[in-house]
């Protein structure tokens, strides 16, 4: 269906008056990997994936993980930034380097900067190395080894580096991957975990997310509760003064405990991508009663990189940009943008009107419509932008609740946005989203909201359908929120067609049931982490072979939404032979179906442009006779010996009389 604010469209290409800028700030992402260097992040063993004896390393897994995301930034995220720290480590930065000021027992390998294939090359040359000589990231990091780096010191140096390196309006977050469950043990363990809560917070404060991923082995499994529990600030709703009345009760934000490398690997890979708001906007719940929430797109088509232009000049080649530039027909020069106006195609074209042809008048008078007196059809950015807006601000305003049974799936038009509470821009946000998140889920009702996310769009109304949070087995968090349904308006309603088809014999819908029953997707469902978009990763695996180098092998690439053949005939195969013979008996698998009739123009006669008995009778069944024109129910009525005369509303009741009267 068409878009709502398709009618009002000022432009294909949104002109700069008409964005809000604040749409598009935090888009860029910027990740630093903060690994841990101590002696057992430094441990050799035997790596599973190579059938030689290749000794690998926690750190090493850690760097080759790194590696992994900043390949893939190169080609998805090209404009955003990566760095790497390394803590429990005797190396240091030297003086004039960037980090050489970070706290002793840290070292910045590489800056936050915008990923480059170069720093990539440098880090996959160092793991290479490291494959051929065990101790080579022993020598290059070497490790401390009668003491820990406090991890509050961690966090500060942290702060440090991401302030001197990311853009302020970037998704800034810290990758923290250790193997030591208690980096504190001892008398000053306590004091030293006030202070690595304390400068977390600040860390926070600062817009800087902090996400874990702890590696397990068989030898050293990973026990959170030891330190980890209560440093790591919670992601839940749940407030932090209720956490603080139950100190029994450990609360941990989305850690990831991995035990091998491909686990670590697909973990970051999920995690990579940087949960970003699409709107922060208050919601008001009564009047003077306002907190405030973000929204976050839960679905987000990922496409192919723009492609940039350059002009080949012969000895160099530079980039070229693009600009619009409006043109005034009839002076042929370029028309200032102060003084542009949009227009909106009202009456008729002043040739028309005049008594030429319509082309004619096209021609002679592109642009000119001839109006009454007094319309106006010519308004300003800001009036257009007022259109869409209807004067409203952005924000979101509760109208009321609802049962949850009211709720139907064809409310689902458009992907639902997801909202959580934002403390930073209202005080308290926090405490009463989540007693409204409770209440309703207790009650078993949801909220009607009207809905403008931004000054460029248009309001909405939307469902407001809360969610619990729930962990699954697999240790997968669905965070507690509220996801906004948008509702559909009277105009983007549509009737489905009810053209009746043939229907197959009993004998052979019973045959297909046998073979359909035995390809049942398991769990009845389709899970989509599981199918990368082939096209897409086809795509990205040529450019990245190009980026690095590297020899690609197409016959490598595997597309894991071609179906498996093989194992659907062994299963089905003879039970889809035998539906396929059936079906070539039944007789009703021969009847072809006649080909509508096409409407003619009145110029034609009448039986040419008679509509099936058929059709009307559908269209009677559907109570949608008044989609026909009156020339095809004056046709219907004068082959069945009917009178003709009347208005439309009268011919149709003609018509529907008759079908009732001979069925």
């Amino acid at each position: 269906m068409a878009p709502y604010d398709d009618w009002n469209k000022a432009d294909d290409e949104e002109d700069e008056e008409l964005q809000d800028a604040s749409f598009y700030e935090g888009k860029r992402d910027v990740i630093l990997f903060c690994i841990d260097c101590s002696p057992s992040m430094l441990e050799m063993r035997e790596d599973e994936r190579y059938e030689d004896a290749v000794q690998t390393c926690n750190l090493m897994i850690a760097l080759e993980a790194a590696m992994q995301i900043m390949k893939k930034k190169v080609l998805v995220g090209p404009n955003d930034a990566v760095g790497i720290m390394l803590f429990n480590t005797t190396k240091r930065n030297e003086s004039g380097q960037a980090g050489a000021d970070i706290k002793k027992g840290a070292y910045v390998y590489q800056p936050i900067a915008t990923i480059d294939a170069p720093k990539v090359m440098e880090l996959i040359q160092l793991l290479d190395e490291a494959r051929e000589n065990p101790d080579t990231l022993k020598d290059t990091f070497p490790p401390l080894t009668d003491k820990r780096m406090p991890i509050g010191d961690v966090f500060t140096s942290c702060n440090w580096v991401i302030r001197d390196g990311a853009p302020k309006t970037a998704t800034k977050r810290i990758f923290l991957i250790t193997d030591e469950d208690d980096p504190h043990p001892g008398a000053s363990g306590t004091r030293l975990m006030t202070s690595a809560r304390t400068t977390l917070v600040d860390l926070i404060q600062a817009g800087v997310a902090v996400e874990p991923f702890f590696i397990s082995t068989d030898d050293k499994a990973f026990d959170p509760t030891k330190f980890y529990s209560s440093v790591l600030l919670p992601t839940s709703t749940t407030d932090l003064d209720d956490i603080a009345d139950d100190e029994s009760e450990s609360i941990l934000p989305e850690s990831i405990s991995i035990s091998r490398v491909d686990e670590l690997l697909a973990q970051m890979r999920f995690h990579e991508v940087p949960k970003r708001a699409l709107f922060s906007v208050p919601l008001t719940l009564a009047p003077g009663f306002v907190i405030g929430v973000k929204g976050y797109g839960l679905i987000t088509e990922q496409k192919k990189g723009a492609y940039r232009y350059f002009a080949d000049l012969g000895d160099r080649v530079e980039p070229v940009t693009s600009r619009t530039a409006y043109v005034d027909q009839e002076r042929d020069a370029e028309a200032d943008k102060t003084e542009i106006l949009y227009g909106m195609d009202l009456g008729a074209p002043s040739g028309e009107a005049a008594g030429e042809s319509f082309s004619d008048a096209k021609e002679s008078a592109v642009g000119t419509r001839k109006v009454q007196l007094g319309s106006r059809v010519f308004y300003t950015a800001d009036e257009v932008r007022s259109f869409r807006t209807l004067g409203l601000e952005p924000g979101i305003k509760l109208l009321g609740f609802k049962d949850r049974s009211e709720l139907t799936f064809e409310d689902n038009v458009k992907h639902s946005y997801f909202i959580y509470p934002d403390e930073m821009s209202y005080s308290g946000s926090k405490r009463t989203f989540t007693a409204l998140l409770r209440t309703m889920i207790k009650t078993g009702k949801i909220g009607i909201v009207l809905v403008l996310t931004r000054r460029n769009a248009s309001p909405a109304f939307c469902a407001v359908l809360p969610q619990a949070e729930k962990v699954d087995e697999s240790g997968w968090r669905e965070p507690p929120g509220f996801h906004l349904i948008q509702f559909p308006f009277a105009d983007d309603i549509r009737a489905a067609p009810t053209l009746k088809g043939f229907r197959a014999s009993k004998e052979v819908t019973a045959i297909a049931k046998q073979w359909i029953h035995k390809l049942h997707i398991k769990d009845g469902s389709y899970p989509p982490d599981s199918y990368p978009n082939p096209a897409l990763a086809y795509y990205n695996a040529q450019l990245e072979a190009s980026a690095f180098r590297e020899e690609f092998d197409a016959e490598a690439f595997e597309d894991l939404t071609v179906p498996k053949y093989e194992m659907m005939h062994k299963r089905a195969g003879e039970l889809m032979r035998k539906w396929k013979k059936a079906l070539l008996e039944d007789e009703t698998a021969n009847v072809v179906a006649a080909p509508p009739v096409s409407r003619k123009r009145k110029a034609e006669t009448q039986e040419q442009s008679a509509i099936d008995e058929k059709e009307i009778r559908a269209l009677h069944e559907a109570d949608q006779l008044r989609k026909l024109r009156v020339e095809d129910l004056k046709n219907f009525l004068k082959s069945k010996s009917e009178p003709v005369s009347g208005k439309k509303d009268d011919l149709i009741a003609r018509v529907a009389d008759w079908l009732e009267a001979h069925p």
